[in-house]
């Protein structure tokens, strides 16, 4: 008896979500204008590899977002996770991208962190 199941009875791949596809191509749309305003103007980002780090920050701060809707517009322990994780990201990248130095700008880690207190005490 043959267990492998016929073509009707085989699932069907799951297509990508809508939001990981639009997060992916906003990320390529922004990385493409990066490229075409170095060939034009001759800018340059030194470290313009820093601009992949903004796929995960978009995808939390996007999560975060709905996740805040979903809620009734309040900020929950679920929300406020994936709100922090983003803004560090992208700190981290703007961090990276313009060749900032840590000397100056590790206090900003310290105002997320304080954000990122002050809304734990908004949503009890």
């Amino acid at each position: 008896m043959n267990d492998t199941p016929g073509p009707e009875e085989r699932p069907s791949p799951s297509p990508p979500s809508r939001r990981s596809a639009w997060i992916t191509g906003a990320v390529l749309i922004l990385v493409g204008f990066v490229f075409l305003l170095q060939n034009l103007t001759g800018f340059s980002l030194r470290n313009w590899w820093a601009l992949f780090i903004l796929i995960p920050a978009v995808g939390s701060l996007t999560t975060a977002a709905s996740l805040y809707r979903r809620n009734e517009w309040k900020f929950t322990a679920a929300s406020r996770g994936p709100l922090i994780g983003g803004l560090l990201l992208l700190t981290l990248t703007i961090v990276l991208l313009l060749g900032l130095s840590w000397d100056r700008v590790w206090p900003v880690f310290l105002i997320v962190a304080g954000a990122a207190a002050l809304l734990s005490s908004l949503g009890r």
